[in-house]
């Protein structure tokens, strides 16, 4: 394919190159997500080759959402001049390098800063692949494009996380790394190859953060936030859920996982076509499903059939709203895409950050009955997200649209 530059506003059809260099960028993807979900089939064979306690292994994944946190505002801003292609390049160098240093990892100290490592090129990726996949098809196909690059991290979860983890167990955990290194470096292969060059809006560190100042990017972030962030207050404890109160064996919840990433896959590709014909009217109707899924599920996890269903169609509501938050933020902040993209990465982890911590509490405290709580508590939040994205809607009206 030929990498003669593309501009930002250029309406490219989406030929088979196109294509092609769109699942480059979710092979990387799918490296990515396997990296930050892996750890959590790997807790037991972490813990006890680096003899620290499963608590303590727990950590290794807060540090790997605290390095997207960080991580995904400081790399875009260090690098908002440079050329997104030379960017995705750098980062899966870096990506590559705190894989392969995991796998080295003496003790559980440079496994967390391998971790760290790896984590900080997290929220930058899917920021600036987002960007790109737009600008590679025409502008009423944007959203799919996006979809598209997530499905690897959809991927990541029905086959990355089993096939990791089944491969960490047979040959120890250090094993997953390697292969996610050599999965890191057949996509950063595929980015030199396959990826064109873009355009970069010209524009100076002040005009990038002055976006910052806009009620609608923050009104953007608070909607991905707590629209997404229903979702891990039930997901987080899922586990406990099917076990504790849907009678499941703990050997069947992966296989359920399955199911689930089944459902999120689906979810994010026609999620990312409501999204391209309908933008805020979509994620509006999708979010008010998931809404109703959660609800549902604090009645339907005790019945093991009922609950399978409502796994599904909770995975089907849960990604299909990635694509159009996506999209809603690129369209906010147009003036600096690669920025606010890459912030709203960040907005999906604090929210998985919070709905794990707010599940945590109404665990802990007991807070409406304890467990059986999670899920309506996790409506609750994504009700709260449902009325951002409203008010978010309003916002569109008063500013010009991309």
């Amino acid at each position: 394919m030929s990498t003669a530059s593309l501009s930002d506003n250029a309406p490219v059809s989406l030929r088979k190159g196109s294509k092609i260099a769109l699942y480059a960028l979710t092979l990387g993807a799918f490296a990515i997500g396997m990296t930050e979900f892996i750890i959590m089939g790997l807790l037991p064979e972490v813990a006890a080759s680096l003899n620290v306690s499963i608590p303590l292994a727990g950590m290794l994944i807060t540090g790997y959402a605290l390095g997207v946190a960080i991580g995904a505002p400081f790399i875009t801003i260090a690098t908002h001049k440079m050329q997104r292609k030379a960017l995705l390049i750098l980062l899966m160098l870096i990506f590559i390098a705190g894989n392969a240093l995991a796998a080295l990892s003496p003790n559980y100290s440079v496994l967390m800063i391998a971790r760290i490592i790896a984590a900080l090129t997290h929220g930058s990726f899917f920021g600036v692949g987002s960007v790109v996949a737009a600008q590679l098809v025409p502008k009423e196909k944007r959203a799919g494009a996006i979809a598209i690059m997530f499905t690897g991290l959809t991927l990541a979860n029905i086959l990355g996380v089993p096939i990791g983890t089944f491969l960490g167990q047979t040959y120890g955990w250090r094993s997953t790394f390697w292969a996610i290194t050599i999965i890191g470096i057949i996509a950063l292969i595929g980015v030199v190859i396959l990826v064109p060059q873009v355009k970069v809006v010209q524009s100076s560190l002040r005009q990038e953060l002055g976006v910052l100042r806009r009620p609608a990017v923050h009104i953007a972030l608070l909607m991905t936030v707590f629209g997404f962030g229903g979702v891990f207050t039930a997901f987080t404890y899922i586990a406990p859920i099917l076990v504790d109160i849907s009678g499941f064996s703990p050997s069947s919840i992966s296989y359920i996982l399955v199911l689930f990433g089944i459902g999120i896959t689906i979810g994010n590709i026609y999620g990312g076509k409501l999204a391209d014909r309908k933008l805020m009217p979509s994620l509006i109707g999708i979010l008010t499903l998931l809404a109703i899924v959660l609800a549902v599920f604090s009645l339907t996890d005790q019945n093991k059939i009922l609950a399978l269903i409502t796994i599904f169609i909770l995975g089907i509501a849960a990604f299909g709203i990635v694509p159009g938050l996506q999209l809603h933020m690129l369209n906010t902040a147009k003036e600096a895409p690669t920025l606010a993209s890459t912030l709203n990465i960040a907005a999906f982890n604090l929210g998985n950050a919070l709905g794990a911590y707010l599940g945590g509490v109404v665990i802990e405290q007991k807070f409406g009955g304890g467990l059986p709580a999670v899920p309506w508590v996790a409506a609750l939040v994504t009700v709260v997200g449902i009325l951002f994205t409203l008010w978010g809607r309003q916002q569109m009206k008063r500013e010009p649209r991309v």
